[in-house]
């Protein structure tokens, strides 16, 4: 029997709600689900955590996720963080260099039933996760940001060959259980030398992957490409924060961000996360869409399940995805995506659409 050690992390705003609403759907799923077992050990992050524990990270969430499979976090409100505060970490930001989770990978797919002006997208971007231009993360000690005098900021970038290619080979294993088709993404025209290194490396891998298609963008051309025809992609790789601004411009092409699951990975550690924010104007209304991180959930099962040869994981993780499918094919739908169901009902109708599954 499968037995796997879940981190639990609900984070701020509607956090609590949907990470609420997605630890129901995983109970009802290892219920229905023969030889998987979940056992969920909750740990603090966030406004709520500094308010009880001082810090938005405290050292005792760390430490219980080294004693974990996997984490599922609840997304967070760092935009009104104190980044002078060494107790006001972004959790986020700080668990990804921690635990080294250099793949982020954010899928995007159109779901019968979501109205959007594309019929066949079925994509996914594969971020570089630890390095980058993002401060919090691309140096040792403090931050890639500086100010030589007060009126001037230096922001520097690190990009790496082994970041670039183990991220890459991420990328190329995907694309060959998918369409066997890899766009590299970039600026290299421009930054010749971290992009180029960038570019460079993803071919390095590529070499080992006879099978697998290769094409390449500049960052600009891409994005418009992205939404002239989304349809003729299929894995994306790209930096860290090319990654992050076309994983959501790929959400608006199906639906928002309410559609838009993530997983942050690594070689013995990953992290559940939803691509959106933790929305505090709605929070404790049951409103929320819950799927982006239900779907996250998935992801981490999927995951489990191919690196732990796993099927029951894995048949778990179909099961959530079949029904979220048909969830949409029936019209249940939260307010966000022009529905009327709730936070709570949606998680109930996945639940009751599972049960009634011809999967297991």
């Amino acid at each position: 029997m499968a037995h796997y050690k879940i981190g639990i992390m609900k984070g701020d705003g509607i956090g609590p709600e949907i990470v609420g609403e997605t630890i129901k759907v995983l109970n009802a799923v290892q219920d229905i689900v023969e030889d998987l077992t979940l056992e969920y050990n909750y740990y603090p992050v966030g406004l709520i955590s500094y308010q009880e524990n001082g810090a938005t990270l405290p050292k005792k969430t760390i430490e219980g996720l080294q004693n974990c499979d996997a984490g599922l976090l609840g997304p967070l409100t760092t935009h009104i963080y104190d980044t002078e505060n060494p107790n006001m970490v972004n959790p986020s930001g700080a668990l990804r260099k921690f635990f080294d989770l250099y793949a982020n990978i954010r899928p995007t797919k159109k779901y019968e039933g979501v109205d959007t002006r594309f019929n066949d997208v079925d994509l996914v971007i594969v971020r570089e996760n630890t390095e980058g231009m993002y401060a919090d993360r691309n140096m040792h000690f403090n931050t890639g940001e500086f100010m030589p005098n007060p009126d001037t900021v230096l922001s520097f970038r690190v990009i790496t060959r082994k970041g670039s290619e183990r991220l890459a080979r991420i990328g190329f294993e995907l694309a060959q259980s998918r369409k066997k088709k890899v766009t590299i993404v970039h600026k290299k025209n421009v930054l010749r030398k971290g992009c180029g290194l960038f570019f460079e490396s993803c071919h390095t891998i590529g070499e080992s992957f006879e099978n697998i298609k290769i094409d390449d963008y500049h960052i600009d051309a891409f994005a418009m490409h992205l939404i002239q025809r989304p349809e003729d992609f299929d894995v994306v790789v790209t930096t860290n924060m090319f990654g992050d601004i076309l994983s959501d411009q790929a959400a608006g092409l199906v639906g928002g961000l309410g559609l838009a699951p993530g997983l942050n990975l690594g070689d013995s550690f990953l992290i559940a996360q939803a691509t959106h924010g933790s929305a505090p104007d709605i929070a404790g209304q049951n409103k929320a869409n819950p799927v982006a991180e239900i779907l996250s959930a998935k992801m981490m099962l999927e995951w489990l399940g191919i690196r732990n040869d796993d099927k029951s994981a894995s048949k778990a993780a179909a099961l959530i995805d079949c029904a979220v499918e048909e969830a949409f094919k029936r019209n249940m739908k939260t307010t966000d995506l022009g529905g009327t169901l709730s936070t709570t009902d949606f998680g109930d109708k996945l639940i009751e659409i599972m049960e009634n599954s011809v999967i297991v």
